[in-house]
């Protein structure tokens, strides 16, 4: 019986809507967040320009035969290979241009001899005709049969002169130093006119042609300095040599052409596409950590600090360096969330542990 009133009395209470004395006690208050704060930090920032391009040959000798109906005997260079003006790539068989050259030279002869004797007969003839033996036109023959003769050794000469020519491109010679990219020679073809034996990259030089939005011409002009990394992650230092003076009616962009190093050909070949950017001089830039950016539907946003509580801003990224990104839309004086902003909301009660005051890199 004892242990019943106590019940039956709060019963007795519950129905009369009164809460047992025991029962009442305070709501607790929501504990606040603990969050670091940091204020946006203005920087001088380099300005860059992010562009795609292909890397291509400054220049390509396409190298062919300057005789034809030869055969191709002996091949010294491949692809890859480095050369130097006047080395030998291959060589097509003489015997058929030496036999013509040596014909050419018993030509010459031949036409030396007859002109020594045209000459010779020549002379006779005048001595004859002063002694009245012959007359004007006997020695008028003479002298047209020594002026043919003269023709004739010219002609011979110049006929000994292609033959040699000839027979000199029968080595096929690099006319630059560069690098081999091609090669389309193989020993006991036959060469023709207008074949392609070997391509070559004038000097080994490369460069990297990229592709700029027509809006963006006017930010660049010869002499820019421009970095092009590598498939491999490895970085070429460049400068722009000159811009395209059209613009492609399709995709509204326009080919800059950027000089790459000496050595670029051993790091990056030619046909690779690469990306690369343009550096255009720095500017000051307000920047706060990338931690200290929401990213929520696509759009981008910090947690400003008002006296205990949270604001959410919404912010415009720019420029990235390192763990730093530029940010406008943003009081300069503010205090914002350092991190952990995933877990925060619009209003949300904070109490700052901690004030970040590390400078900007």
């Amino acid at each position: 019986m004892t242990r019943t009133l106590p019940i039956i009395l709060g019963l007795l209470l519950a129905a009369c809507g009164e809460t047992p004395p025991e029962s009442k006690a305070p709501a607790a208050a929501k504990p606040a967040l603990s969050v670091t704060a940091v204020q946006p930090q203005t920087l001088d920032w380099p300005q860059t320009l992010t562009a795609g391009g292909n890397v291509a040959a400054w220049q390509e000798a396409i190298i062919g035969p300057e005789i034809a109906n030869h055969r191709i005997v002996e091949v010294r260079a491949g692809v890859g290979d480095v050369v130097v003006r006047g080395h030998l790539l291959a060589r097509i068989a003489p015997e058929t241009v030496e036999a013509e050259f040596a014909e050419t030279r018993a030509g010459v002869a031949e036409a030396e001899a007859g002109l020594s004797e045209a000459r010779a007969s020549l002379e006779r003839a005048r001595q004859l005709r002063d002694k009245g033996f012959y007359s004007a036109q006997q020695l008028t023959q003479a002298q047209a049969a020594a002026e043919t003769a003269q023709a004739r050794l010219a002609a011979a000469q110049a006929r000994r002169q292609s033959a040699g020519l000839r027979k000199s491109k029968t080595e096929v010679l690099a006319p630059d130093a560069g690098i081999i990219s091609a090669r389309g020679a193989t020993v006991g073809a036959t060469v023709q006119p207008g074949q392609e034996l070997f391509r070559l990259i004038r000097g080994g030089r490369l460069e990297w042609r990229a592709e700029v939005a027509a809006a963006d011409l006017s930010r660049l002009r010869p002499g820019v300095s421009a970095s092009v990394t590598t498939p491999a992650g490895e970085r070429l230092e460049g400068k722009v040599r000159v811009l395209a003076p059209t613009v492609d009616t399709r995709t509204h962009t326009a080919l800059v052409y950027v000089d790459l190093p000496a050595d670029a050909a051993r790091r990056i070949s030619a046909g690779m596409f690469a990306r690369g950017e343009f550096r255009l001089g720095a500017k000051p830039a307000l920047t706060v950590p990338q931690s200290a950016l929401l990213l929520r539907e696509g759009f981008a946003y910090v947690f400003r600090i008002e006296s205990d509580k949270l604001r959410e801003v919404k912010v415009t990224p720019g420029r990235r360096v390192e763990d730093r990104v530029e940010v406008a839309g943003l009081d300069p004086a503010s205090r914002v969330v350092a991190s952990g902003v995933g877990f925060l909301a619009d209003g949300d009660v904070v109490r700052v542990v901690n004030t970040e005051t590390k400078p900007g890199k």
